[in-house]
């Protein structure tokens, strides 16, 4: 048995988690905040057989599209002068581990 832990930008985990429902995965969401743009996002735990992993992570892929957005950033140029300006980043696609379950219990 495998344990899915997957980082997907808030945008896209809807559709992901109900396409995997939809294949008969059971999807436990959290919501959670990046400490890079502080943007939101969702962590997906799917628990499944080891023999249904690369179907899990083909659907969470479908669903995670990565994009490129503009965010604003401050750089300090003196001493107490600071500029604001629009950079450029690549945001979406997902951040996915897989993890051996040594132990599965249901109380």
């Amino acid at each position: 048995m495998k344990l899915i832990l997957a980082i997907l930008s808030n945008d896209d985990s809807p559709a992901a988690s109900n396409a995997l429902n939809k294949n008969g995965f059971q999807v436990t969401k959290l919501a959670t905040t990046g400490g890079f743009l502080r943007a939101g996002n969702t962590n997906l735990i799917v628990g499944c057989e080891d023999e249904k992993v690369q179907d899990a992570i083909n659907i969470i892929g479908e669903y995670s599209s990565k994009r490129t957005e503009i965010v604003p950033s401050t750089a300090s140029y003196d001493i107490g002068r600071y500029a604001s300006f629009p950079v450029e980043v690549q945001v979406g696609g997902a951040t996915i581990f897989v993890l051996n379950v040594e132990q599965f219990v249901k109380l």
